[in-house]
């Protein structure tokens, strides 16, 4: 059984008219909408599943956000890969568990962070961004998501051309970028 809530997770917040919002839990702190508001303290120390009532009545059910709530709120700079797509992409470019796949460009790392899960701790992704804003982003959502950013997972700031200079070998390429076939 999964542990309570504690203070620093995400929580996601479900209406009755499933309406989603996505929160990171701090002791103390407020969660404010339409329906009113919500205390935290309601949330952390609480199981996945729970019902919380705002200051007016509303009522709100607690989860724990699924890689696919996360992507949809997730704090962005760059345009997401939405869960519709990470599906077909996975497939199509036969990701699968133990294999190393170089991704360009990060943007806001939604695809970084299904890579992640789908190869799995034996595998590697390696993921180059450009921009460094964008670069940023992702490291901040991917280490969000996932607690930290795991070990088999590296992100780099630069051009994916300097890859191709290294002799670098991957079992797979997933390239986000605009005019791939440039590389």
């Amino acid at each position: 059984m999964p542990a309570p809530f504690r203070e620093g997770d995400r929580s996601l917040l479900i209406d009755p008219k499933g309406r989603r919002f996505m929160i990171r839990l701090v002791e103390g702190g407020e969660f404010h909408y339409h329906g009113g508001v919500v205390l935290h303290s309601l949330i952390i120390g609480a199981d996945e599943g729970t019902v919380v009532h705002s200051t007016l009545g509303g009522s709100l059910t607690c989860f724990r956000p699924r890689l696919s709530d996360f992507v949809l709120k997730m704090p962005r700079g760059a345009q997401v890969v939405y869960p519709k797509d990470l599906g077909a992409i996975l497939v199509h470019a036969d990701v699968y568990p133990g294999i190393s796949v170089l991704e360009a460009g990060s943007g806001s790392g939604s695809l970084t962070m299904t890579l992640a899960r789908a190869v799995g701790e034996n595998g590697r992704v390696v993921s180059y961004e450009l921009r460094e804003d964008f670069h940023r982003k992702a490291a901040e959502n991917v280490a969000a998501f996932l607690g930290r950013i795991p070990p088999w997972v590296e992100l780099r700031h630069g051009d994916l051309r300097d890859v191709v200079a290294t002799g670098e070998q991957f079992d797979r390429a997933v390239l986000d970028m605009p005019e791939p076939w440039e590389l």
